[in-house]
């Protein structure tokens, strides 16, 4: 738990406000104009590099950068048109590189992510610590284009690269008392600067239930627009569950464990009162501070498009049912 006696940020002060988020809109676009543009064309020749490498099998000279070979196309994607590189790789959260939007991008330049290792551990039959290069040779990659949405009311669309959390998790062999996972993030205070402030209890945790961590749409993220995922976006290893809000998709994972009981996330101990367990988009039920009926989309002009949030992010046919009888409200 944090030390109440170690000055911290609030989260009110960590999460922008709309005005806030209009400002660095405001300064972001019109300092990246040119930029923009020629990463706009270098993404589309990385996209095209992939395609012509179709056939390369997945393993570990495709995660020591650059393209990720051929992807399979996922019937999970939405039609949108997905934000540009530049969008996704300069204005996102991870607190542990900053807390500002672009902190993550400048300050994860020199983040070591190769060589990396998982450990499994708890309730099940195969615990270990298991390379990330091997459990990626025996994986099959996919494009996912999601819908993101963050607890702060702004929203992407992202052509991940992925692998099925549940045919992952599969190959640990959870047992019957296996009812939910816990992941966690590296704690490496020398790479991740913002970790020598108590802002947060480090390291980084999150949580989902078994069901959730094997539904079909829930995938661990290895790359973006068919490349290695970025240090500035969670590398080497991401959780990404499209139905709930950003904050629950934890980045650079080192341990994932299966539990008995419901483990604590790093936002409910910070902010209990805002920040539940199921983080579940909902449009119906606010966030203490502000509304979450509509978000503004990252990429649309000056101050971004606000357009209606769906309920579970628009995903609700493929997972309402894990929801069934449960206050929403309540179990936030």
């Amino acid at each position: 738990m944090p030390n109440n006696s170690t000055p911290k940020i609030l989260p009110s002060e960590i999460t922008d406000e709309q005005d806030y988020l209009n400002r660095r809109e405001f300064l972001r676009l019109a300092g990246v104009a040119t930029a923009g543009a020629l990463l706009s064309t270098a993404c589309q020749a990385d996209v095209s590099n992939a395609a012509a490498t179709a056939g390369k099998p997945a393993g570990e000279s495709n995660f020591s950068g650059g393209s990720l070979g051929k992807l399979q196309k996922s019937p999970f994607s939405t039609d949108e048109k997905p934000n540009s590189y530049e969008d996704i790789t300069t204005y996102n959260n991870f607190y542990e590189f900053g807390t500002g939007k672009d902190d993550p991008h400048r300050n994860s330049k020199d983040f070591v992510s190769k060589p990396w290792t998982v450990t499994i551990a708890g309730e099940c039959d195969k615990p270990g610590a298991y390379d990330f290069d091997d459990l990626m040779k025996k994986s099959t990659l996919e494009e996912r284009i999601y819908r993101l949405r963050c607890v702060e009311a702004w929203s992407m669309i992202v052509p991940w690269v992925g692998i099925s959390m549940a045919t992952l998790l599969k190959r640990f062999e959870p047992n019957s008392r296996a009812k939910f996972v816990k992941f966690t993030t590296l704690h490496d205070p020398e790479q991740m600067p913002t970790q020598r402030r108590r802002i947060l209890d480090w390291p980084y945790v999150e949580g989902l239930t078994i069901a959730e961590a094997m539904n079909p749409l829930t995938i661990m993220v290895v790359g973006v627009y068919g490349k290695v995922l970025p240090n500035q976006n969670g590398a080497p290893l991401r959780l990404m569950v499209p139905w709930k809000y950003g904050f629950k998709s934890i980045k650079s994972i080192v341990h994932i464990e299966f539990t008995e009981k419901q483990p604590l996330n790093t936002w409910q101990i910070s902010a209990p009162q805002e920040y539940g367990f199921y983080a579940n988009v909902n449009p119906d039920v606010d966030h203490p501070r502000w509304s979450q009926a509509r978000e503004r989309r990252i990429g649309t002009g000056l101050f971004g498009e606000k357009i209606p949030t769906l309920m579970f992010n628009g995903y609700g046919e493929h997972i309402a049912h894990l929801y069934s009888g449960l206050d929403l409200a309540k179990h936030f």
